[in-house]
């Protein structure tokens, strides 16, 4: 039997074991090498790509970019791209300053009861809208008792309110506001003394017909048809129009038309309100509900507007509140006497108002403020603006007894008021306020 003797050392064996690791680690650092090099030239190859992509593109946005700039109207485009950019923004915050006279229509008494305005300013720049005027109050007959006037005056701010929506057609689709004609040519408001206030819609106007409004096809109107044939169509669709300023209109009442809506066998408008089928003012303000109850009493801070056999009709306005704070909405300060250009002996007064906000706002069409009930007064023609200012009174003339002796009353009631205010919460400013003196 064979043998065989291994005549190698261990320490031979040890070393060849350490050659072939040392090709192997040769071996692989060769191949690390080579990758590197080769993700190496990859590398440059996509940067010098990318390079050369951006160096095109740059070449190409020059190019444009000169091109852009060689437009002559390049600034005036910019222009109206920003304005157009800005323009919701600017008509959010946009205020309607000729509110004021429809405003101070509803505010100022009229009849024997009369405040006169000597100076306004109107503040629209801040949060809460506010008037700050100098006025002289009147009573006009006996007995003369003009701190009346002025504190019945500050009393009717809680029943101040307003109110705004907009104008439907039959099928309930909005009216734009340019359509809209709810003025006459003095500056009235359009109001029928048994019926209420209405507005014309000029359908004849730009985008103002039935058909363009409601989305259909453009009818014979747009296509040149004759006002006649016009109309004839427009009555087909259930609209009645007139004539109002040289063009077609159709009439719709802001007022509802309770007797004439309320019908059962069309639902026209049922006693919650609700209304279809007519051209009608959708308010944002005002809820109308009518109660078929004989023995019914309305609630107060609700107002009968109709009863029509054994029901009711009455409106609520809670939420729109021409001056929020009520009485701690208006300030009166500097009070004295004077004459007025008749000579009649007048209480001078400064006053700040503050409004809320929403009324002056552009967005809020169709605004009206709403005197309180009985005292509905929404006519602002210019000749009641007229009326609304006046001459300040001027200082009475020394030895002037009847305003001395006026004057110190009206110090005395001032102080009595103030005091009973702080002791007895106003209770009794009637009373005190009540004894100022008369006219002479």
């Amino acid at each position: 039997m064979a043998r065989e003797i291994n005549l190698v050392p261990d320490i031979k064996n040890d070393m060849i074991k350490a050659l072939k690791m040392r090709n192997l680690i040769f071996f692989l650092a060769i191949v690390v090498a080579i990758s590197s090099v080769g993700i190496t030239i990859i590398t440059a190859l996509i940067a010098g790509g990318q390079q050369l992509a951006l160096d095109s593109k740059k070449n190409t946005i020059d190019n444009l970019s000169e091109k852009l700039n060689s437009y002559s109207d390049l600034k005036d485009f910019l222009t109206v791209r920003d304005q157009l950019g800005d323009i919701k923004q600017l008509t959010d915050n946009k205020k309607v300053l000729s509110r004021t006279f429809n405003i101070l229509s509803a505010l100022l008494p009229t009849g024997n009861d009369t405040i006169r305005i000597s100076e306004l300013n109107v503040n629209l720049a801040a949060d809460s809208p506010a008037f700050d005027f100098e006025a002289q109050a009147n009573a006009g007959q006996e007995p003369f008792i003009d701190y009346n006037v002025l504190d019945a005056f500050k009393k009717s701010m809680k029943y101040m309110r307003y109110d705004y929506g907009s104008y439907v057609d039959k099928d309930g689709n909005k009216i734009p506001a340019y359509c809209m004609v709810e003025t006459s040519n003095d500056g009235s408001i359009l109001n029928d003394g048994n019926r209420g206030i209405y507005a014309y819609w000029a359908i004849e106007g730009e985008g103002c017909d039935p058909n363009s409004i409601s989305g259909q096809n453009q009818s014979e109107t747009e296509s040149g048809s004759d006002s006649s044939s016009a109309s004839s169509n427009l009555s087909a669709a259930g609209y009645e129009t007139e004539q109002y300023d040289g063009q077609n209109v159709v009439r719709i009442w802001r007022t509802p038309q309770f007797s004439e809506w309320y019908k059962t066998s069309n639902g026209l408008m049922d006693l919650s309100g609700q209304i279809s089928g007519v051209s009608h003012f959708e308010s944002s303000c005002t809820t109308y509900t009518g109660y078929d109850d004989p023995s019914f009493v309305p609630a107060s801070d609700e107002t009968v507007l109709a009863k029509i056999g054994n029901i009711t009709w009455v409106s609520k306005n809670t939420s729109c509140l021409l001056v929020p704070e009520e009485e701690a909405g208006i300030n009166i300060y500097d009070s004295s006497n004077g004459r007025d250009e008749n000579n009649e002996l007048v209480l001078r007064f400064s006053s700040t108002i503050d409004f809320a906000p929403e009324v002056f706002d552009f967005n809020n069409t169709h605004m009206l403020a709403l005197a309180p009930s009985g005292r509905r007064n929404v006519t602002d023609s210019y000749v009641q603006i007229q009326a609304m200012f006046g001459e300040r009174a001027a200082d009475c003339a020394a030895g002037d007894a009847t305003c001395a002796a006026a004057e110190a009353e009206n110090n005395a009631n001032n102080s009595n008021s103030n005091t009973n205010a702080s002791g007895n919460s106003g209770s009794s400013d009637n009373t005190n306020q009540n004894e100022r003196s008369q006219n002479g």
